[in-house]
């Protein structure tokens, strides 16, 4: 009997969640995962070519689907947005059901040769986070809250990490004063706005900045590709 793709990988990502602890991500964890889910050498690799790296970034798009999921059915609406950040943040990590997993994905993605691959991850963690608060933003402002959300979230997931206090409030103490170091940071920029002599001297990077435009969304089809029309 063929088994689906999908299913066979989240038979391999199950498997692989007894021997991360004790192996990490590693060659000899995939190996033992495709032994316990019953695959052979060659189907497993065939779904997952780069071996446990592939399960790590499977593991992790499977802690955003998850967020994803708590956010829909958590209401915001009450909330400023600096708060609904911070609570999607908040909820991202509390997904989480193995934070040794997360320890030794940290380890893997900080080696140069799979460092591309953790900031990929952490950008598509915010990008998640700020898309589904409802984020219009078409220009500069699209990369630059990502980077920013980027640079909070990575540094409470290090700080989480090494947390043992009750319910993680410690934590979340530190994620509220990133926040707030943003937020900060976002005023200057408005009173930088609002100065009639520092406006001006910024009339032309700010030229500059307006002509970075956000990525087009390419919608999502059952098709092997599909195209566009470019930003005119």
């Amino acid at each position: 009997m063929t088994v689906p793709y999908e299913t066979a990988k989240a038979a391999l990502l199950e498997a692989a969640m007894m021997h991360v602890p004790f192996d990490g991500w590693s060659e000899t964890t995939f190996q033992a995962a495709a032994r316990d889910a019953e695959l052979s050498p060659s189907v497993a690799r065939a779904i997952c070519p780069r071996g446990a790296v592939d399960l790590a970034i499977a593991f992790h798009k499977a802690g955003d689907a998850a967020m994803l999921d708590r956010l829909a059915e958590t209401d915001l609406s009450a909330m400023k947005f600096r708060d609904k950040v911070t609570a999607a943040v908040r909820i991202r990590l509390e997904v989480i059901e193995d934070k040794e997993a997360v320890r030794r994905g940290t380890t893997l993605f900080a080696l140069p040769m799979y460092a591309a691959d953790g900031a990929k991850l952490i950008w598509g963690t915010c990008d998640a986070i700020w898309t589904t608060l409802g984020d219009t933003s078409d220009d500069v402002n699209w990369y630059t809250k990502r980077a920013t959300l980027s640079g909070v979230y990575s540094s409470t997931v290090l700080y989480w990490l090494g947390d043992d206090s009750p319910d993680h409030m410690a934590t979340w103490g530190f994620l509220d004063r990133r926040i707030e170091n943003v937020m900060a940071i976002e005023q200057v920029k408005a009173k930088v706005r609002q100065s009639p002599t520092l406006s001006r001297l910024m009339t032309g990077p700010n030229w500059l900045l307006s002509q970075i435009k956000a990525p087009r969304i390419t919608p999502k089809t059952d098709l092997p590709g599909s195209w566009t029309a470019p930003r005119e």
